[in-house]
């Protein structure tokens, strides 16, 4: 099946990002007195807009985390993309074909439009990303496993749920893609397979993405 939009996750998809995310994020809740290993936020984290990391630590600890939580944790996030990040091998490859190929295609993102923004620049992702291309959990106050944010991209873009696919790598994202009656395709890199159930096809590397998708 071809698609009438292609709706790609950003961190872990598009930006290697989670390596350095969750490295950081591990730490400074480490730091705050919440004790969590890199594996422990990759499997608890990874794909969640802000608001759930807050829920998740109050909801096992009782207790909440300080009001300058995220400018903090962004502000250390954004210096490390500056230094660190790179786009996702073979990312820029499926963007490229995607757009000589007249395919439409967007990003919808549980990070802010400032994360997407910071990291798309320091991957040189930009130019492939106009204002009109990026959506936000920001855009509709849900994160992922809602479906409010891609169900929002694919209005924006002037297309049907059903002729829609999502590239996601995270179990909050194939189900957030699930429940909105699209299509997922599951990066399987960083997430086992076994974790990215409901996923219409698994793929390991962006050259088979590409098959799949053009």
């Amino acid at each position: 099946m071809r698609y009438d939009l292609v709706i790609f996750d950003n961190d872990g998809v598009l930006v290697d990002s989670e390596p350095i995310s969750n490295r950081l994020l591990a730490a400074y809740l480490t730091e705050l007195g919440h004790p969590t290993s890199y594996e422990d936020s990759i499997r608890d984290y990874m794909g969640s807009a802000m608001h759930r990391i807050h829920d998740l630590v109050q909801k096992r600890t009782g207790e909440r985390l300080p009001a300058e939580f995220d400018d903090t944790f962004h502000r250390r996030v954004f210096a490390a993309f500056e230094e660190e990040l790179e786009p996702v091998a073979g990312a820029v490859d499926v963007v490229a074909k995607l757009a000589a190929g007249g395919v439409p295609y967007c990003v919808a993102s549980s990070g802010s439009h400032e994360r997407i923004r910071v990291g798309h620049r320091a991957t040189g992702l930009d130019r492939w990303f106009e204002d009109a291309r990026v959506f936000s959990s920001q855009d509709v106050g849900k994160g992922k496993p809602a479906p409010d944010l891609f169900l929002y991209a694919a209005e924006r873009m002037g297309v049907a749920a059903e002729r829609c696919v999502v590239v996601e790598d995270s179990p909050l994202g194939v189900q957030a893609a699930v429940a909105g009656g699209m299509d997922v395709y599951g990066f399987t890199a960083m997430t086992p397979a076994s974790r990215l159930e409901g996923a219409t096809q698994l793929f390991s590397s962006m050259g088979e993405l590409a098959d799949l998708l053009i």
